[in-house]
C-alpha cells in the first residue's frame, strides 16, 4: 500500500509540521484527517487541499481529551472506510530551569506531549487490530537527544513517548503495527511563542529560530518516507536537523 492509498490522521494539523504534513501528504495522494483546537484554521486548510484536488476533513482535537482522539479516528474510518496511519504531531513546550518550579507548565507539557500520545494509541491501536495494520507515527524531538538546561522537562516528556513506542513495538511484533519516533531539531514553528514568558528571551529564541531553523516541509518529507516503506520494513527512529545545528 503506497501513500496514494493511505489514510492519514494527523494531530496539531493547524499549523507548523502538523499543516506541512497534511499538506505534503495530500499532495501525495493520501486522504488526511486533520485534527487541532483552532477549527479556522484547519477549515481554510481542507478547503485548500480539496482545491488543490486533494481529499481531507478535520474536527476539533485538544489531545488531552481522550474522547477527541476517538472522534478523530472515528471521523477517519466512517469518511474513507480505515485508518492506516496516526501521526501524533500535537506538542507544547516551557522552556525554563526546574529550579522556577513551573508547576503548570509542567503539567501542560505531560498532558499533551505524553498523555496525548496515549489517547492516541487508545483510539487508533483497536482500529489498527481489526483492519490488521497500522502505523503510529509520533513527533519527538532532538531535545530528548541532547539535554540542556531549561529543556529538561520539556526533553523528559518525549524520551517518555520515545520509551513508550519502543516498549509498544517489542508488543507488537506480529506484523500488525508499526511505530516510528520521529526528532526534529529546530524547525520554524510557533512552538516558541508560548514556551518562554521572559520576552526578551522570547524574542530572542524566535530570532535564534527564524535563522537556524529548517522548513516544516522537511520534516513532512521525512515523515512521508517512513510512511511509504513497505509493511515489513519499520522505521522506528529517525532525526532531522539542521545542518549547523551543534
Amino acid at each position: 500500500m503506497t501513500i496514494d492509498s493511505k489514510v492519514v490522521a494527523i494531530t496539531g494539523a493547524s499549523s507548523g509540521i502538523g499543516e506541512a504534513t497534511a499538506r505534503h501528504l495530500s499532495s501525495l495522494g493520501a486522504a488526511v484527517v486533520l485534527g487541532a483546537r483552532r477549527t479556522d484554521r484547519l477549515d481554510r486548510l481542507v478547503a485548500e487541499i480539496e482545491a488543490a484536488g486533494g481529499e481531507a476533513v478535520a474536527t476539533r482535537v485538544d489531545v488531552t481529551d481522550p474522547d477527541d482522539l476517538h472522534k478523530l479516528v472515528t471521523v477517519a474510518v466512517e469518511r474513507f472506510g480505515r485508518l492506516d496511519v496516526l501521526v501524533g504531531n500535537a506538542g507544547v513546550s516551557r522552556i525554563s530551569s526546574i529550579a522556577d518550579l513551573d508547576v503548570e507548565g509542567w503539567s501542560a507539557m505531560v498532558d499533551v506531549n505524553v498523555k496525548g500520545i496515549l489517547h492516541g494509541i487508545a483510539a487508533a491501536l483497536p482500529v489498527f487490530r481489526r483492519q490488521g495494520g497500522g502505523h503510529l507515527v509520533t513527533v519527538v524531538s532532538t531535545s530528548g537527544l541532547k539535554i540542556v538546561p531549561t529543556q529538561a522537562v520539556y526533553a523528559g516528556t518525549k524520551n517518555a513517548v520515545r520509551t513508550l513506542l519502543e516498549g509498544l513495538r517489542q508488543e507488537s511484533t506480529d506484523g500488525v503495527l508499526r511505530t516510528t519516533s520521529i526528532s526534529p531539531g529546530y524547525v520554524r514553528t510557533e512552538l516558541i511563542d508560548n514556551a518562554v514568558d521572559d520576552p526578551a528571551v522570547r524574542e530572542q529564541a524566535r530570532r535564534n529560530m527564524a535563522e537556524l531553523g529548517i522548513d516544516p516541509l522537511a520534516v513532512a518529507r521525512a515523515i512521508a518516507f517512513v510512511i511509504d516503506q513497505p509493511d515489513d520494513v519499520e522505521i522506528g527512529d529517525l532525526t532531522i536537523r539542521p545542518t549547523r545545528q551543534g
